[in-house]
C-alpha cells in the first residue's frame, strides 16, 4: 500500500468504497426483494451486483494477463451472443449471499492486480473497438470506477424506491436527519407544477 496522497492508494479507495457501497445497497434484503425487478427494463439490486462483479473480474483479470482463481463462477464473453442480459440476473442456482460472497473475492482480486502492477502497466480490453483496445492501469481504475459509481447509483434509487432507505454509505448517510420528506416532495411537486401542463395522477411505478 503507498502513502495517503500517492495516486494509486487515492484511486484504489474510491473504487474499494464504491464497491462496498453497492453491495451494502442489498443489506436486509429478502432473496426475492433483491431479485424483483424494479424498472420497466428488468433492472434490479441483485443483477447490478452481479454486473460489477463480473466487470471488474474481466477489466482487472484479463486485460492484464491475469485469470480469476475460478473462472467458472464468472460469465463468459461468449455468453453474452446466447444472452445479453447474461450477468445482469441472479439465476436459479446462484444466491444473494453467494454473489456478495464472490463480488468480495472478486474485489480482493481487483486489488491485489491494483496492488501488484504500476498505474503504467500496459493492458489490452479485447472487446472494445480496434484502436482503443490498448489501455493502462490506471485508466482501467479510473474506467471501472466511474461504471460502478454509475450503477451504484441505479442502486441508491431501486433500494428507495423499494423501503426508502437512503444514504451515501453505511457509516456516513449524509442525508438530513428526521426530514420531513412527504411535506418535501410535495413542495417540489408544487413548484413543477408551475412549469407545466396540468399534472395528471402520478403512480409510484413499483407500486403495482
Amino acid at each position: 500500500m503507498g502513502e495517503p496522497g500517492d495516486a494509486k492508494t487515492v484511486l484504489q479507495h474510491y473504487l474499494r468504497q464504491t464497491r462496498e457501497d453497492l453491495i451494502w445497497k442489498l443489506d436486509g434484503l429478502s432473496e426475492r426483494e433483491a431479485r424483483l425487478p424494479r424498472t420497466v427494463t428488468g433492472n434490479n439490486l441483485l443483477g447490478v451486483v452481479k454486473h460489477c462483479l463480473n466487470v471488474e473480474a474481466g477489466y482487472f483479470g484479463p486485460t492484464f494477463g491475469r485469470e480469476f482463481p475460478t473462472p467458472g463462477e464468472l460469465i463468459p464473453l461468449q455468453a453474452y451472443e446466447e444472452d445479453p442480459q447474461a450477468d445482469w440476473y441472479a439465476r436459479e442456482n446462484e444466491t444473494k449471499d453467494g454473489l456478495i460472497d464472490l463480488y468480495r473475492r472478486v474485489g480482493t482480486f481487483a486489488d491485489q492486480t491494483i496492488e501488484q502492477l504500476p498505474l503504467d502497466a500496459p493492458g489490452r480490453v479485447t472487446w472494445w473497438l480496434p484502436g482503443r483496445q490498448d489501455v493502462t492501469l490506471q485508466q482501467i481504475i479510473v474506467h471501472v470506477t466511474c461504471d460502478l459509481a454509475r450503477h451504484t447509483g441505479h442502486a441508491d434509487i431501486m433500494r428507495e424506491q423499494h423501503d426508502a432507505v437512503i444514504g451515501l454509505r453505511r457509516e456516513n448517510t449524509n442525508i438530513p436527519d428526521d426530514h420531513d420528506w412527504p411535506a418535501y416532495v410535495t413542495k417540489l411537486t408544487k413548484l413543477a407544477d408551475r412549469f407545466g401542463q396540468p399534472p395528471g395522477q402520478w403512480r409510484q411505478p413499483w407500486s403495482s
